[in-house]
């Protein structure tokens, strides 16, 4: 099993339109991150974890040619906006693109493609949406995944559990219930915005502090703002099995 991280940004990405600070003006790619995504594989099967205003570019880049399904963790445009470009996948597969999410997720969905929905125009995106909840298991191929419920300030959104391996993006909060989900995870993706405190993410400290408590063996931070700082200056700082992650990360398990 294979997930490979397609962007680590936030909803502005890094760097930042008009920003002079060190980590936009560096030429690192350790600091240039797209916004979130991810693609998990067990080498026939392609799952895509949101997909946002990147998607053409990082489908390109990654030069993926086949998506068997999308899963949604919410409705954001940093996670939502770039499903119009699924038609190539369309046209490749001849039918409909499965996008699992939220009820909630599914009718804003509807709301901003409504298009899609209700016209009937050749080369328009071709959508089938499927309502999970935080309880869903699903199966793709050989890959299981186990639907978490985490909580994005008030809003409650999804993170998955593939086998061994769990990511947990915009997360600022998570019941005792849905901890347990988390339980022997050996690979942790979770996001960690900056240092400071914020209302709907976690910082560092408090992804540093989850970490602690689930006690994977590896973990890695996404969902990363330009005022997080460099990667060569903040990843020397972290754990030992804990790094920042990176767009074009790949971990195998």
């Amino acid at each position: 099993m294979k997930i490979t991280l397609l962007g680590t940004g936030t909803s502005q990405g890094v760097p930042v339109i008009g920003c002079d600070c060190s980590v936009c003006q560096s030429t690192d790619p350790l600091d240039q991150r797209l916004r979130s995504a991810a693609l998990i594989t067990d080498g026939a099967t392609q799952v895509l974890i949101d997909a946002g205003p990147d998607f053409r570019q990082q489908m390109l880049r990654h030069q993926v040619k086949q998506l068997d399904a999308i899963l949604l963790t919410h409705e954001h445009s940093d996670h939502v906006i770039g499903l119009d470009d699924i038609r190539p996948f369309n046209y490749r597969s001849g039918k409909a693109m499965s996008v699992y999410a939220l009820p909630r997720v599914t009718a804003e969905v509807r709301r901003r493609f409504e298009y899609v929905f209700t016209e009937n125009i050749p080369g328009l995106p071709r959508i089938a949406l499927e309502c999970i909840d935080h309880n869903s298991r699903l199966q793709f191929g050989d890959i299981p995944i186990q639907c978490i419920e985490v909580m994005h300030g008030r809003l409650p959104i999804l993170g998955f559990r593939i086998g061994q391996l769990a990511y947990l993006t915009d997360m600022k909060s998570i019941s005792p219930s849905e901890l347990i989900k988390l339980k022997g995870v050996q690979y942790l993706i979770v996001a960690a915005l900056h240092h400071t405190e914020h209302p709907t993410h976690m910082n560092l400290e408090e992804s540093l502090h989850f970490i602690a408590q689930i006690a994977p063996k590896r973990a890695w931070l996404m969902h990363i703002s330009h005022n997080m700082g460099l990667a060569a200056t903040i990843n020397p700082t972290l754990p030992d099995h804990v790094q920042l992650a990176y767009d074009g990360l790949e971990i195998v398990w």
